[in-house]
């Protein structure tokens, strides 16, 4: 009877120690992050304005040589100054060309030709080009493609120090504060979903207390793309629920995670 009640116990520590949920600001049932990767026309043109008219803010990951840049680096200020996070997402974009679908991948950006030291090098400079737009110091980061290695050799664990969190992880929910590692924050592929499944997704969520982070490229437009109605009609189901479903930044987001998990 003694050993039962010690390993009944031992069970209930167990459990304790590994179901710490999240609590999340003004007792929201979910926490919700809506990326944007890449810089695209689309986000200048449609999303951050569809944002802004529900009082929404988002996070968009932009490479130094985006579409959008130059000519339209005045917009992204702009979208900083309305509350949106300017995540990194390196300078020039580098993925691997290894495996199938990366035909696309030019030469001279092929991280497989690259050290972990260059491409480290080129993040930290797009952290400084980044914050002489926003004069922001904290921020987060998405490798391009969620490759993170250079010359098969990590190269993303150096820059930790540089950064609140990586989105950087397979899709899943993240429910527990215990598990939260910041620099493997899962995230949802969204490409060419409904708002049907978008709002399932968000309220799914929900029913677990949990952080839940969508990834977007193009709006209605470019490449991987979600139409607008579908986006528009996430995000008016994130508006009439801000009371339930917090969505905010991938940066404010991670830093109440973080504080939640002392981290």
């Amino acid at each position: 009877m003694k050993k039962m009640l010690v390993a009944l116990l031992g069970l209930v520590v167990s459990l304790a120690a590994h179901a710490a949920p999240f609590v999340w600001p003004n007792g929201a049932q979910a926490a919700v992050t809506l990326g944007y990767d890449d810089a695209l026309d689309s986000q200048l043109d449609h999303a951050i304005p569809a944002l802004n008219q529900r009082g929404l803010r988002a996070s968009f990951y932009i490479p130094i040589n985006g579409p959008t840049l130059p000519a339209r680096q005045h917009e992204w200020k702009a979208a900083a100054a309305a509350g949106h996070e300017l995540g990194n997402h390196s300078l020039f974009h580098g993925c691997s060309a290894k495996g199938p679908g990366r035909e696309w991948v030019l030469p001279h950006r092929d991280l497989e030709r690259q050290t972990p030291t260059q491409v480290q090098e080129q993040v930290i400079a797009a952290n400084t080009w980044l914050q002489s737009l926003d004069g922001k110091t904290r921020r987060t980061f998405t490798p391009p493609c969620l490759d993170l290695k250079a010359g098969g050799q990590d190269f993303v664990t150096a820059l930790r120090p540089h950064f609140v969190a990586y989105r950087a992880a397979n899709p899943a929910m993240v429910t527990d504060v215990a598990a939260l590692d910041p620099y493997a924050v899962p995230v949802y592929f969204v490409e060419g979903w409904t708002g049907e499944r978008l709002i399932a997704l968000v309220e799914k969520a929900a029913t677990q207390r949990a952080m839940v982070h969508l990834l977007f490229h193009g709006v209605g437009a470019e490449h991987l793309s979600v139409s607008r109605e579908a986006h528009d009609a996430l995000l008016d189901h994130l508006a009439k629920n801000k009371a339930r479903l917090w969505t905010d930044t991938m940066v404010n987001v991670m830093e109440n995670a973080r504080a939640q998990a002392g981290r």
